[in-house]
């Protein structure tokens, strides 16, 4: 029960707030955090961090169950949308990100899974962690890029106003894509990095197509904020940039599998 406490009391903080600001979805007319809110949703990000950890640094080992992973993935998402809600009016998003992430402390802290847990040293361990937070941040990013062209697209064809409504203006997504973008390949980049330092050989660990397709797309994403802060890149440019760089990095996820268990047969 211990354990489970951390995680519980996340579950009620967040489901509140989710409560609490997504009055303003009724009408279509979300209503700016208080300075209230802002402090509890501070509260409810320490809390689910301390029960993050508990949950992954097991007794057993390093345990990335589904619905763990899951909960760490959302806690570093909204610590990124959080922050950006202070300059970005991307309030209208955080009932329903607040929603999804109650649902996913609450699966991690109530569901079992079959996942064994595995005595990794730190540095291994971490590796394994920012590889999970870069893949998940950045497929979250490319899409966000498939929705900011269908809002785009809904826009000029004058459909779904009342959803529009909803959501943040096409301005602000696009920059909150970006944040995203900042995040992932910054975890990407660190990725890299420690899996050249603290993965053994890795040619001989059949890691190679990983490491040459999770390069690229770091290329890739590094060029896309290159071209955003020196030429001003947005719109369907910016998409194409985001979607080419997901699918580089979901071939640095599968390509090993690919090569190894398909096209080398």
């Amino acid at each position: 029960m211990p354990d489970t406490l951390p995680g519980l009391s996340a579950f009620a903080i967040y489901a509140g707030l989710a409560l609490w600001q997504g009055r303003g979805w009724l009408g279509a007319q979300p209503k700016n955090p208080s300075q209230l809110f802002y402090v509890l949703a501070t509260l409810a990000l320490c809390v689910h961090g301390f029960s993050v950890y508990k949950l992954i640094d097991t007794a057993n080992g390093f345990n990335f169950e589904f619905f763990r992973v899951s909960s760490l993935i959302f806690w570093v998402i909204n610590i990124t949308v959080l922050i950006s809600s202070i300059k970005l009016p991307v309030q209208s998003l955080l009932p329903p990100l607040f929603a999804m992430t109650a649902l996913a402390v609450l699966c991690s802290v109530l569901v079992e899974g079959s996942y064994t847990p595995h005595a990794l040293t730190y540095p291994i361990a971490i590796h394994i962690l920012l590889s999970i937070l870069a893949y998940s941040i950045l497929t979250i990013a490319a899409l966000q890029a498939v929705a900011l062209s269908a809002q785009n697209h809904l826009l000029k064809t004058r459909r779904l106003q009342t959803a529009m409504a909803l959501l943040p203006p096409l301005q602000t997504m696009e920059s909150l894509l970006f944040e995203m973008l900042w995040a992932g390949t910054i975890l990407l980049a660190l990725s890299i990095v420690s899996g050249l330092f603290f993965l053994d050989d890795i040619l001989a660990q059949h890691l190679a197509h990983k490491m040459f397709f999770s390069v690229a797309a770091l290329c890739v994403y590094c060029i896309l904020l290159f071209g955003r802060h020196v030429h001003g890149w947005r719109g369907k440019q910016a998409i194409r940039w985001t979607i080419g760089g997901f699918v580089a990095l979901m071939l640095a996820y599968f390509g090993t599998k690919l090569v190894l268990e398909i096209l080398l047969t």
